[in-house]
């Protein structure tokens, strides 16, 4: 069995933990201080919610056609998301190629766990926010089910 010698420099490892350093200190930003793109407030958003529904109701009973479904607009922040995704998946892959080159296995072993760690910081906080969502969207339908108790009769045992 012949030894294959390590290479003196870990230059791939290195750039792998650069990128990853990166995907994960850009992921905090958009967390923190994000959204950057302008947003409606919040009961504007459901307002409109309320009046497309209501509309697609109407057209609906009246046996009109939907329209036609519209293309959200790109912003910043989708940018931002999608810039995260492929300086993590490049810092893994440059994790693994470190790996296979019998780099430093400290080195190489960051670029796929900051990678790693910018990926997972992501479905942490969406999987938080939807929790958190349907704990306020819950706490709506309990709190209306006193003055609507006919439209969720069953559901909250009333």
């Amino acid at each position: 069995m012949t030894d294959v010698a390590r290479p003196q420099t870990a230059t791939v490892g290195w750039m792998g933990f650069a990128t990853g350093a990166c995907a994960l200190v850009l992921t905090i930003v958009i967390f923190w201080a994000g959204p950057f793109a302008p947003q409606q407030s919040v009961d504007v958003t459901l307002g409109e919610l309320a009046a497309d529904i209501a509309k697609a109701a109407a057209r609906s009973v009246a046996g009109q056609p939907q329209p036609a479904p519209v293309a959200p607009e790109k912003t910043i922040d989708d940018y931002l998301q999608v810039m995260v995704g492929v300086l993590a998946a490049v810092a893994f892959i440059l994790g693994i190629a470190s790996f296979m080159r019998r780099e430093r296995g400290q080195v190489a072993f960051s670029g796929i766990a900051l990678g790693g760690l910018a990926i997972g910081f992501q479905l942490f906080t969406w999987t938080i926010m939807v929790i958190a969502g349907v704990v306020i969207i819950f706490g709506i339908m309990a709190s209306l089910s006193e003055t609507f108790g006919d439209i969720f009769g069953g559901l909250f045992g009333g």
